[in-house]
């Protein structure tokens, strides 16, 4: 068989490509027949693999916390760190802040939505690049202020805000006025994953925090949504449009909630997850809201909970034979602490569901960023997924 010609042409100059029309016009034949398939490629926007050569969006901007964190917590004094091996060891880069053995679930989401590279760090970000979107996550970031102290630095959702204002004002030096800006920033798609750590790192965390005795579960969601309500309306105020939210996992089954509170190490702590699918609830609400109520806003949320029962109900389906226990990490579970430095991880890592103590591993994450791009369940996400958030 013929191996294609623009396999080697792909970003050659209008001359090189008029001087090939000729020459192969004149060929005729089977040379003649690939001219006609170079010009549908040129054309049609798509690259020779079949993913659309142009992103869907012209940006993607991420807020959230040591799930999807890629190095802005490098430069910062705390704990939550993951800037060292075995972190990485599966990732082109290596270790670069992402707390997993390789790529996270926005990193899947940038790959379907057509980047042809991931979202850099808010930490190292400049110039034209913060055209392409930014990642402000920070690793024990949460709702609230004080979540994830104990920890030391950290970016709040109140500072991921903040710097999503810098990079507004930057945006707008960029493209020359404020209204391009914002024409620009409205079609770009914004995922929003927080409220983990305001109860791993907070509400249950008795020994450095007041909000378990200050407040019942309901409450406690409640207190959460509203300020998260707030942080959100700002960032439409700042011009976001299509947002997506992204629901909070099952705490109580990862290897650090088993390893604590788990009698067998390996049933969920349900109170835990209770108080978690309360908020999740209050977040489901408050993207109908918030559609009803802001104009042009198109907010979805992603049911990272439903997905991820998914997984622990049937992990054989997805080719998993251990989901209690961390790849690498320390104690029970391998939950007790998260991975050391330098510490040599499982060998099967696809087989584990959790990379360490609190985050999933690679294999896990695909599977989850695949489903929020495009739903393979009713439930996955609503009332559309970001496939097709990215398509309004």
């Amino acid at each position: 068989s013929l191996t294609p010609p623009f396999l080697f042409i792909i970003g050659f100059s209008k001359s090189f490509y008029i001087i090939l029309f000729l020459v192969f016009w004149s060929m005729g034949g089977e040379l003649k027949k690939w001219l006609v398939v170079i010009i549908q490629v040129l054309y049609s926007g798509y690259s020779i693999s079949g993913v659309q050569a142009v992103p869907q969006v012209p940006c993607y901007f991420i807020f959230g916390d040591s799930l999807v964190d890629n190095g802005n917590n490098n430069g910062l004094t705390s704990l939550a760190k993951a800037n060292y091996r075995p972190y990485g060891i599966d990732f082109p880069a290596g270790p670069t802040g992402r707390f997993s053995n390789g790529k996270t679930t926005v990193d899947v989401i940038a790959e379907l939505l057509g980047f042809d590279q991931y979202i850099p760090p808010y930490a190292t970000t400049r110039g034209q690049d913060i055209l392409k979107g930014v990642n402000y996550a920070s690793a024990a970031a949460g709702i609230r202020d004080e979540t994830g102290r104990q920890l030391g630095g950290r970016i709040t959702m109140n500072g991921q805000v903040r710097n999503f204002n810098n990079t507004v004002s930057q945006v707008v030096r960029l493209l020359g006025d404020a209204g391009s800006a914002a024409n620009y920033l409205s079609k770009c798609i914004y995922s929003v994953g927080m409220g983990s750590n305001d109860y791993l790192n907070n509400y249950f965390m008795p020994a450095f925090y007041t909000t378990g005795r200050q407040y019942t579960p309901d409450q406690y969601a409640d207190v959460l949504i509203q300020q998260y309500s707030q942080q959100l309306r700002t960032l439409y105020d700042y011009g976001a449009r299509k947002i997506a939210l992204i629901g909070v996992g099952q705490i109580g089954c990862s290897p650090n909630a088993l390893a604590q509170n788990s009698p067998d190490g390996s049933s969920c702590v349900q109170n835990i997850n209770n108080a978690n699918q309360i908020f999740n609830d209050r977040l489901k609400s408050l993207v109908e809201d918030f559609n009803n109520n802001l104009a042009d806003a198109k907010f979805i949320y992603i049911n990272a909970y439903g997905i991820f029962q998914d997984l622990i109900n049937n992990p054989s389906s997805f080719g998993f034979t251990v989901t209690n226990a961390g790849c690498c990490g320390v104690g029970r579970n391998n939950g007790q602490i998260t991975c050391l430095p330098l510490q040599t991880p499982c060998q099967n890592r696809n087989e584990y569901l959790f990379w360490d103590a609190f985050h999933p591993g690679e294999a896990a994450n695909v599977i989850i960023g695949r489903r929020s791009y495009s739903a393979e369940s009713s439930s996955d996400a609503y009332p559309i997924d970001i496939r097709r958030l990215a398509q309004l």
